[in-house]
């Protein structure tokens, strides 16, 4: 066999190893999903299946990728369509939570095993950047894209990276609502871009644009 055919093959086994563990923690849940569950069911050792992914945390990792990049996927052709920064936020929100739903009956056992700061799988640590960056982007993305905002390019910079945070948190809130449909995470989001609607403005007022900017540069500190 060439180089190029055991390259494309590897290739095949990756693919069908991420795509087992993918459906494996969707259905499955975080703490019942292994790489011997996982290799027993592809027919692979367990050697075999580490060589591709050295641990669970590396899947993980592939589960968050392709969260956001369906996320991404979703979000952008209403992006297109849209102009008002508001419920350009709200679409970036909502699809986001979206995507998010068919793995809310064992959210908690990542949430578990994430919520440390020590975690490799928590979202703001170091190897978590990548899918964390196509959130920020799409954020940045509904800031740029809205119509004339009169925002400060200062106060611009820095939103994106508060409005993650404020996705994670919300993500955690998504957690524990047990509500019929998440009504109570859909309303927190309701209330919550309300009060951004009221508040955004402020920034473009000379007296108040250093504070706004201020508190933006702290909550924008916030890592793993």
């Amino acid at each position: 066999m060439s180089a190029d055919e055991l390259g494309r093959k590897g290739d095949r086994t990756r693919m069908r190893i991420r795509t087992a563990a993918l459906r494996s923690f969707r259905e499955h849940g975080y703490d019942a999903t292994t790489i011997r569950r996982i290799a027993d069911e592809l027919g692979l050792s367990v050697g075999a299946t580490n060589y591709h992914f050295p641990s669970k945390n590396h899947l993980i990792q592939e589960l968050y990728r392709d969260v956001q990049e369906a996320h991404r996927a979703a979000a952008e052709p209403a992006l297109a369509v849209e102009t008002n920064l508001i419920e350009r936020l709200r679409i970036v929100y909502s699809v986001g939570l979206d995507q998010l739903e068919p793995y809310h009956p064992h959210a908690g056992e990542f949430l578990s095993a994430a919520v440390s700061p020590r975690s490799p799988i928590n979202p703001l640590s170091e190897q978590s950047a990548e899918s964390l960056t196509i959130v920020q982007n799409l954020f940045i993305e509904a800031i740029d894209g809205a119509a004339a905002t009169g925002l400060p390019n200062d106060v611009r910079t820095l939103l994106p990276r508060a409005l993650v945070l404020a996705h994670l948190l919300l993500a955690m809130f998504w957690v524990y609502d047990s509500s019929d449909d998440r009504i109570r995470t859909r309303r927190l989001l309701d209330r919550g871009l309300g009060l951004l609607k009221t508040a955004l403005p402020m920034a473009r007022l000379p007296i108040l644009r250093g504070l706004v900017k201020d508190l933006l540069s702290l909550v924008g500190e916030v890592r793993a």
